[in-house]
């Protein structure tokens, strides 16, 4: 097999854990704000993510490093052409890191309060502008023969597009709620089960919208495992749907997991041999090809992944390990 393919892959799998991991800190920030009724309630929803969150986003980092380092061209003009989308969501970041550290330095309730919707804000926006960001790469850009993105910030918005950033937003929701009722305790469970099942009806709406979409707006479907992977997600939301309504919630959080995991699979699938798409000119798109680094590069990058890879799984396995007890009003840090 090829180093760019090799590389591909090895793309299509950081952004699995990222949207996995990142996807219930996504969600659990969200729910914060409505499904803590007290100080001490938003503190446990807190420390359900406080030892992890920031180590899950390093997958986003990853992600991004093993773009600019295998795929250069792709980096280059992504990050150029979608400036102000990932300017917006890298300030939510910032935001919603400095909240989790600075909500409990005063007792103050308005200024707790304050900290906790900048939580929310600092979840919520990545969440949509993901959705955003996965929908234009396999419906297309604005991508000229020098592989510059020649559109504004309003091309990469339209009703596929939005439809794509709230289908997201929903699902990570959802996905938060079924990790809550697996690290909290008491009424805290019953209220994230209750706030699963009536998310997971949005959810089911936007995504049977989103994958009608898809098929109308893009060529991913021309590709038999794409469609499959697509549909086969659709499948899996159900049944997590239906493992949170009989109240099997860890049954249900690994199908959510799955959900996620077979959406980016499907969009991915989809676009290979592309790595963005060009809707100026097909022969214009950048491709694992086109855009890849020198054979040199790849090799010595294939060599790195294969060394320290597995020491970062290890070690964050064994974080979750350490923090794997529910969370009650006994054992909060943050």
């Amino acid at each position: 097999m090829e180093l760019n393919v090799v590389w591909f892959i090895l793309l299509t799998v950081l952004f699995i854990g990222f949207f996995f991991l990142e996807g219930f800190d996504y969600g659990v920030g969200i729910l914060l704000p409505f499904l803590g009724k007290n100080d001490t309630e938003r503190r446990v929803i807190i420390n359900t993510i406080g030892p992890v969150w920031d180590g899950n986003e390093v997958w986003m980092i990853t992600a991004g490093g093993a773009m600019f380092a295998a795929f250069p061209h792709v980096y280059a003009t992504l990050f150029s052409g979608f400036y102000l989308a990932l300017f917006l969501m890298l300030m939510a970041l910032i935001v919603r890191g400095v909240a989790f550290e600075f909500r409990s330095k005063d007792q103050n309730p308005a200024w707790r309060s304050t900290w906790d919707w900048l939580i929310f804000i600092g979840s919520a926006i990545p969440a949509v502008l993901w959705g955003v960001a996965v929908t234009n790469l396999i419906q297309g850009v604005p991508i000229d023969a020098n592989m510059q993105y020649v559109g504004t910030f309003f091309d990469l918005l339209s009703p596929y597009t939005l439809v794509g950033g709230v289908a997201f937003f929903l699902v990570f929701a959802f996905h938060g709620a079924l990790y809550l009722t697996l690290k909290t305790e008491g009424d805290m469970v019953k209220r994230a089960r209750k706030a699963a099942l009536q998310l997971g009806v949005g959810t089911a709406v936007f995504c049977l919208a989103l994958v009608g979409l898809t098929y109308t707006n893009t060529d991913l479907f021309a590709s038999a495992g794409a469609g499959s992977a697509l549909l086969g997600a659709v499948v899996l939301f159900v049944g997590a749907y239906g493992g949170a309504y009989c109240k099997r919630h860890g049954f249900s959080f690994i199908l959510s997991s799955l959900t996620i995991a077979f959406t980016t699979i499907a969009f991915f699938w989809g676009l290979f041999p592309r790595l963005m798409v060009s809707n100026l000119n097909p022969a214009w798109s950048l491709t694992i090809t086109n855009a890849a680094s020198t054979p040199y590069t790849l090799s010595i990058m294939t060599v790195a992944a294969l060394l320290l890879v597995p020491v970062v799984l290890v070690y964050q396995g064994w974080v979750y390990w350490i923090f794997r007890k529910r969370v009650n009003d006994k054992n909060l840090e943050y």
